[in-house]
């Protein structure tokens, strides 16, 4: 990788965070076989958990078999896109040694083969996640049985499989692209950002219409229809309900999120190589990788704070798992200043607005997430005054409780929306400020965009938690 421009030093860095990056996919492994070794309860448990299972599998194996053939056509398309969308001239200096020809050539491979890559691991990450939450749930039930910390453990630690998958699986993809195809990098990183959401969007749109007509279906059938109680397992919809939430709100939601995950790290990049043009400088490619294999260290290390006492009490969970993800937070912020001092602590980096200011947009985003649990927390959580609200309504009809439910729905919107809007106002007064007299409007803009992909960045560091 010296040939692009790379320290020794920063080449050391890019094989480091691949090799983070491994790491947390063998934590994932490691989570995986602890929970599997765990009690699956009563043979009454399995017959029914063995249902979902059946019924999730069988759902997840039709939708591979309408995807998968989408997927064919659009790797043909992307090869041949070179002809529509030549190759950038990062990319034919890339490759100076090459004919214009070759160049296409090789640029509609990589392209091709980063949408196939961003699609497996999507798909990946959501057949795994599903598949780790279904073998879980079991467990969960029976330890519920034993102890409410043992219960909390093998649930957090499945849904961390999932994070971990996310966190290695969107850190891997980027830095082999980077790794192989240098300032050639964009023409793939579209394609690994394509692939991605592509799978997430029929993931999450294809799971959440079944859960919802399972859902639906559930109610009609046996609530409406035969008076029965939507969990009993009378119910003839009941394990479809349960299907529904497994394919929708584990396996949609896994690839949902992976496709955030990597859609922000490809959007860092090709704005890190932009800055690259105007400023001569790979930190603003590197930094972002190095973010993210930060955040899979500080998010193991989070794992291990997420503790509820050994009675057989129910405790509060999200207070446990709160305090692992702000473990997590602090650990980060911490070694992102760390790593932004002694890696960009530089006088060329100090001509273009000193080191701080990468590590401060990333802060600012973990931040944001912080504050964004905060809020779901508040509007969502039982011993908050929102839903208390919303149970006192109930009491005096339903007109209550429809005006009373939409106006708190609107008013989280709100403080959401003002959140997420402070946050980018903080990223403009980071990177807007910067004075250098090479500057032109163009590259102001640019990095002030820049500065918002880092804060998205740092938003989802600790996607795991």
């Amino acid at each position: 990788m010296l040939e692009m421009g790379l320290t020794p030093m920063e080449t050391a860095a890019i094989w480091a965070i691949f090799a983070i990056a491994i790491v947390g996919l063998l934590y994932a492994v490691f989570l995986r076989s602890q929970i599997l070794r765990e009690d699956k309860g009563t043979e009454k448990m399995q017959e029914v958990w063995n249902a979902i299972k059946d019924g999730a599998n069988a759902y997840l194996q039709k939708q591979m078999r309408s995807i998968l053939p989408l997927i064919a056509i659009l790797t043909v398309v992307l090869f041949f896109s070179v002809y529509i969308v030549p190759p950038t001239p990062e990319a034919l200096e890339r490759f100076s040694g090459s004919t214009p020809d070759q160049v296409r050539m090789l640029i509609g491979f990589a392209r091709a083969i980063a949408f196939i890559m961003g699609a497996g691991f999507s798909l990946a990450v959501g057949r795994i996640g599903m598949r780790m939450a279904v073998e879980a749930n079991v467990r969960v039930a029976s330890a519920s049985k034993r102890s409410f910390g043992e219960a909390l453990r093998i649930a957090y630690r499945a849904g961390t499989v999932t994070g971990m998958l996310t966190d290695g699986l969107g850190l891997l993809g980027g830095t082999i692209i980077f790794m192989i195809l240098g300032i050639a990098a964009p023409d793939a990183l579209l394609g690994f950002g394509f692939g991605g959401t592509l799978l997430a969007l029929f993931m999450r749109v294809g799971g959440g219409i079944f859960t919802k007509a399972a859902d639906v279906g559930a109610d009609l059938v046996g609530k409406v229809e035969a008076g029965i109680p939507e969990d009993d397992p009378r119910n003839p919809a009941v394990i479809a309900d349960l299907v529904g939430d497994n394919v929708g709100d584990c396996a949609g939601m896994a690839a949902d999120i992976f496709e955030s995950y990597e859609v922000t790290i490809v959007s860092g990049l090709i704005l890190g190589l932009a800055l690259w043009h105007i400023t001569g400088r790979l930190e603003w490619v590197i930094f972002p990788l190095m973010v993210r294999g930060i955040g899979v260290l500080s998010s193991i290390i989070g794992t291990y704070f997420v503790k509820a006492g050994k009675t057989g009490k129910s405790e509060d969970a999200m207070k446990a798992i709160f305090s692992g993800f702000l473990t997590s937070a602090v650990v980060s912020a911490a070694l992102f200043f760390i790593a932004g001092f002694l890696y960009l602590n530089t006088p060329e980096m100090s001509a273009w607005g000193g080191w701080w200011r990468l590590p401060m947009a990333v802060g600012v985003g973990v931040l944001l997430a912080i504050v964004i649990d905060r809020l779901t927390e508040y509007f969502t959580g039982t011993h908050a005054s929102p839903v208390n609200d919303v149970k006192k309504a109930a009491d005096t009809g339903p007109a209550t409780l429809i005006l009373n439910g939409i106006s708190l729905g609107f008013e989280s919107s709100v403080w959401s929306v003002l959140v997420i809007a402070l946050t980018i106002i903080a990223s403009i007064a980071i990177f807007g400020t910067i004075q250098n007299p090479a500057l032109d409007a163009v590259g102001r803009s640019t990095f002030i965009l820049y500065g918002v992909a880092m804060t998205g960045i740092g938003m989802l560091t600790l996607t795991r938690q």
